[in-house]
């Protein structure tokens, strides 16, 4: 089954351009992963420094291989220093069916 995710976080103040640059090298390294479907970061129109990430992986196993990446742990060792949150607010998403 395919997994699908949300996540969405808030740049610090002044740390703007680092968190793009972050979360553009983890948009090359994810939508490398053979698992992966869809990888698009993005920024609020309304608010330049909220950014929402829509994923999408194949199956849980591809899922878990993404989780387990050695780059996702450089990632969010890096993000906690340069967004508001205790970290990316994730949301598992469910399509609707037809």
């Amino acid at each position: 089954m395919t997994v699908w995710l949300y996540a969405e976080f808030t740049a610090k103040p002044g740390r703007e351009d680092e968190l793009k640059d972050l979360v553009r090298g983890l948009a090359k390294d994810v939508r490398a992963e053979p698992g992966n479907q869809v990888f698009v970061p993005l920024v609020r129109s309304e608010d330049r420094c909220r950014y929402v990430v829509i994923e999408q992986y194949r199956d849980e196993a591809a899922f878990q291989a993404h989780l387990d990446a050695p780059y996702g742990a450089v990632f969010n060792g890096r993000l906690g220093d340069l967004i508001e949150e205790d970290g990316a607010v994730l949301s598992f998403l469910s399509p609707i069916e037809e």
